[in-house]
Formats: structure tokens, C-alpha cells, sequence
């Protein structure tokens, strides 16, 4: 990443997390709940995220939960546990593998041939957002997400599944500013220094799905959004000409996954259309 760029991308530490950690007791407590739920995957995201949800409200108020299918890396499943114990917090492990693989069994016979890694990956994250909200139910939770800004805007995730979430605190962070934040914050070596991945399938990675790093993919972000300058500006300012192609048409076609399902308007008041105001209502 450019030096200037870079410069301008790295964050206040001890502002950004008392800003974060204000948002997540704040949203929560409005809302009138006590805790919160969150899957770990022994990522760097969600490991961030359980680290400021346990400075907002205390290990007790925080449940993780760790939910490995029978392909997730072991290291994954080690990660996620070095959090947990380093936080001291409640945690379940809840294995994915019966429920997803009895869905797959039963749609591969009915469709007449096996589902491709895609399809699997999305059940997965389904499964495991629909274990939370369960458990949000009994536990009384509200459910953190753990999808940052540069994976928002590249629609990198799944539509009701890792990106769903009733409250996100960093949704506005690249991924540079996770990996600083992050340190900055005591998540363990071991997450900081592997090549993220969504660990969907064997030795799948981000970068390697992506075509390009997140390095790469924050300096274009940020100069399209947060600059307002236009692809030929930033590739006359040194990115690659395909890696801004390929994140405008990434930017634009996952626009659906960033929105709330689009209600047809055919009464005087429509909910998120005119039903509410630009207002507070304490919630």
C-alpha cells in the first residue's frame, strides 16, 4: 500500500476502540438487552469483535460461540479457542457438520447431482448465523457481526449468513484497520499472522478467491469511496487497472447484500421507504 495512503488509512487506536466499545454498551443497552452472542471462527474479525464486546460489557455479557465443520482447519478451531481463553468467556462449541451435510444428502439426491463448494460455503454460514440467532433467543442476546467495511463493499460474504448481524461495530473498518486495531486490542500472534480465510473449504483463502490482497483491495476502496475519485483517478494513482475493474463491478453487483429486502410501496406510508423518519425514536 502507498505510504500516503497508508498514513491516511491508520486509525486513532485508543479514540477508534473507546468509540467502538461506546457504540456496542450504547446499541445494546437502547435496545434493551444485556448481552450479546457471536460466532468465533478463529479469525481475525471475529476475534476483534470479541475483544471489544468483552471492554464494552464485561466477559460475563459476552457469549462465543465456535461452530467447526468436519473441514475447517484445525488451527481454526485452535484460534478460536486461544480467544475464549484469553477473554475467559462462555463459550459452546456447536459442530455444523450433521445438519449440513443432512440438508446436502437430501438436496444432492433430489437435484440428481452433488452441490458445488459455493453452495456448501453459503450453507455453512447459514447454518452457523442461524445457530446464533437461536441462541440469541435463549440467551437474550443481541447478535454481533463481524463483517468489516473492505468485505461489505465487495459483497465478500453471504447474504443472510456471515453478513446478517442485529449490530456490527466494524462494518466502517478496512481491513488494514482491522489487522491495527487488532493488535492493538491483544488478539493472539497466531490469528494476526495467517492469510485470512473464511475456511469454507480446504485451503481456501481470501486472497486467493478474491484474485488481488486486501492491501490492494483497501487502497482502491478507499480512494473510490472515502476520496470520490473516479476509477481512471485511481489507476492514474497506481492501482492496478483490473483490480479497480474488478472492485467496481464487485462494489455494484453485491449492492443487494447491503440493502434491506426492497418493499413495493403501495400504500400512503411504507416501511423503510416514509413510515419513519429521520429521527430518533430511542431505539
Amino acid at each position: 500500500m502507498r505510504e500516503d495512503l497508508a498514513q491516511r488509512l491508520h486509525v486513532n487506536e485508543a479514540l477508534t476502540i473507546q468509540a467502538l466499545t461506546g457504540f456496542i454498551r450504547e446499541e445494546v443497552e437502547k435496545a434493551g438487552f444485556q448481552s450479546v452472542v457471536l460466532g468465533l471462527s478463529g479469525g481475525i474479525d471475529s476475534a476483534l469483535v470479541a475483544y471489544l464486546a468483552t471492554r464494552a460489557l464485561g466477559r460475563e455479557r459476552v457469549h462465543a460461540v465456535l461452530m467447526p465443520y468436519k473441514s475447517s482447519s484445525a488451527s481454526s478451531l485452535s484460534d478460536a479457542r486461544a480467544v475464549v481463553a484469553d477473554l475467559n468467556l462462555n463459550a459452546l462449541e456447536i459442530p455444523i457438520t450433521g445438519p449440513v451435510d443432512a440438508y446436502f444428502e437430501q438436496m444432492d439426491a433430489l437435484l440428481g447431482e452433488p452441490a458445488p463448494p459455493l453452495r456448501r460455503g453459503n450453507r455453512m454460514a447459514r447454518e452457523r448465523m442461524a445457530t446464533l440467532f437461536d441462541l440469541s433467543a435463549h440467551f437474550g442476546a443481541l447478535v454481533l457481526g463481524t463483517s468489516n467495511k473492505t468485505e461489505l463493499l465487495l459483497g465478500y460474504g453471504t447474504q443472510f449468513g456471515d453478513l446478517a448481524s442485529a449490530l456490527n461495530p466494524i462494518g466502517d473498518l478496512y481491513k488494514c484497520q482491522i489487522r491495527q486495531l487488532s493488535a492493538a486490542v491483544g488478539v493472539p500472534q497466531s490469528i494476526l499472522a495467517k492469510p485470512p480465510s473464511a475456511d469454507l473449504w480446504a485451503d481456501q483463502t481470501d486472497e486467493k478467491e478474491l484474485g488481488f490482497t486486501y492491501d490492494e483491495a483497501d487502497e482502491v476502496l478507499y480512494q473510490l469511496v472515502d476520496l470520490r475519485l473516479t476509477p481512471d483517478e485511481v489507476v492514474a494513482n497506481g492501482a492496478r487497472q483490473d483490480v479497480v475493474r474488478t472492485v467496481v463491478r464487485r462494489i455494484t453487483r453485491n449492492q443487494y447484500k447491503r440493502k434491506p429486502p426492497i418493499i413495493a410501496k403501495v400504500s400512503t406510508r411504507t416501511i423503510g421507504i416514509d413510515f419513519r423518519y429521520l429521527r430518533d425514536w430511542g431505539l
